[in-house]
C-alpha cells in the first residue's frame, strides 16, 4: 500500500486478502464487504495476488474501480507465490512501518462471504478485551453449519490421538485432541483458522510478522503459539459469522470432497512446526507415534471394512517426509 492511499485520520481496521487463482471468489468475498465498510466507517481492504499467472491481476482492479470500492479497497500485484505468510506480510509489512498504522488487521481467505457486521462483531470484541492479541470468526458452510475454526496446538498427545483414532485413546486425551467440540458462546482456545482472523497491531510489533519459510499450513497455528509465549490470548467469536468455502485454492482441506493426495509443502509445514517449536527428539517421537497408530489404524479399517476416506499414499508420503527421512534438514533451524 503505498503513502499516497494513506488516509490522513485513524481508521479502525485494514482487511488483507491474498489471491491466488480465484479472482472470481475475491470479487465475491469484496461484495461482502461493502456492508462491512458502512459498520465500520473508515476501514481500508487490501487485496494482493500472489502472482496467479491468470487474469486475476485484471480482473481484481477492474471489478474494484467498477463496483465503485476504490474509496476503501485496493490491490497489489505481487512478484511470485510466496504462499500465505509471504502474500499477508508483503501488505501487513509497510503498513505497520507508515506514520498511520490502524489498531487491527485482518486475515481473510478469498474463499470467504462475510456476513453481515462479522468483523464490527471482532473488532468490538477486540476493544473490549486489551488483553486479547487474536480473534477468530466462526467459519460456516453457506446452509449455516458450522465449520471446525477453533483449535489446540498440536502436541505429541494430539499426534497420537489423530494417529490411533481408538476411543480409548481419544477419551483419555480428550483435554490434548487438537479440534475440541465446537462452542456456542466466546471462549479462548490456543489457535484459530486464518481464514478469518484478527489481530492486534501490538502482536505484530510484539512478535513480529507470520513466518513465511511456511508456503501453506501451519502458519497460523505457529503465529498464535508465538503470540501465546509473549502473553496474548487467542480466542474464539461466534458472533462473528463467515461463510468459508473450504480449501478453494489449494484443494486440501475440503471435507467433503474426494480426499486428494497432500502436497509436499503440508508436510514441510507440519515438520517446521513440531522442530521450530518443540525441537528434534520431540518431533522424532511425535512422527513415530503417529506413524505406528496410523498404521494400526489402517490395519484395523481393512479388517472391519471400513470406508477408506484418508488421503492417498497418506503413511507413505509421512514416512518419506519425517525427521527420520528429512533429517538433514534439520540444520536450517537451528537458530530458531
Amino acid at each position: 500500500m503505498s503513502n499516497s492511499s494513506e488516509p490522513n485520520h485513524p481508521y479502525p481496521l485494514l482487511v488483507v486478502i491474498v489471491n491466488y487463482r480465484t479472482s472470481s471468489l475475491t470479487i465475491d468475498c469484496l461484495r461482502s464487504l461493502v456492508s462491512e465498510v458502512q459498520s465500520l466507517p473508515g476501514m481500508r481492504v487490501v487485496v494482493a495476488d500472489n502472482a496467479s499467472g491468470d487474469a486475476s491481476a485484471e480482473q481484481i482492479p477492474a471489478a474494484i474501480a467498477s463496483e465503485g470500492w476504490s474509496e476503501w479497497a485496493s490491490f497489489v500485484p505481487l512478484d511470485r507465490n510466496g504462499g500465505f505468510a509471504f502474500g499477508n506480510n508483503a501488505l501487513i509489512r509497510p503498513v505497520l512501518q507508515s506514520t498511520n498504522p490502524p489498531p487491527y488487521f485482518l486475515l481473510l481467505n478469498p474463499d470467504t462471504i462475510v456476513r453481515p457486521c462479522a468483523l464490527k462483531a471482532l473488532v468490538d470484541f477486540m476493544d473490549t478485551h486489551p488483553d486479547a492479541g487474536i480473534a477468530g470468526s466462526r467459519l460456516e458452510d453457506p446452509d449455516g453449519t458450522p465449520q471446525e475454526s477453533a483449535f489446540r496446538f498440536h502436541t505429541l498427545a494430539s499426534e497420537i490421538d489423530f494417529g490411533w483414532r481408538l476411543p480409548p485413546v481419544s477419551k483419555l486425551l480428550k483435554n490434548s485432541v487438537a479440534v475440541p467440540p465446537i462452542s456456542q458462546e466466546i471462549c479462548q482456545t490456543d489457535w484459530v483458522a486464518g481464514a478469518s482472523m484478527i489481530v492486534r497491531r501490538e502482536v505484530f510489533e510484539k512478535i513480529g510478522l507470520m513466518d513465511e519459510a511456511y508456503f501453506m499450513y501451519c502458519e497460523e497455528m505457529d503465529f498464535c503459539l508465538q503470540a501465546n509465549k509473549a502473553g496474548w490470548s487467542c480466542w474464539y467469536v461466534p458472533e462473528s459469522r463467515v461463510v468459508h468455502l473450504v480449501g478453494q485454492s489449494s484443494g486440501v482441506t475440503d471435507s467433503k470432497a474426494v480426499p486428494r493426495r497432500l502436497p509436499q509443502y503440508w508436510f514441510d509445514s507440519r515438520r517446521r512446526y513440531f522442530i521450530k517449536n518443540y525441537g528434534f527428539l520431540y518431533t522424532a517421537l511425535t512422527d513415530l507415534c503417529w506413524a505406528s497408530g496410523f498404521a494400526a489404524w489402517r490395519v484395523r479399517r481393512a479388517v472391519q471394512g471400513k470406508p477408506d476416506q484418508d488421503p492417498p499414499n497418506y503413511l507413505k508420503d509421512f514416512l518419506l517426509n519425517s525427521v527420520f527421512f528429512k533429517g538433514g534438514e534439520i540444520e536450517k533451524l537451528k537458530n530458531y
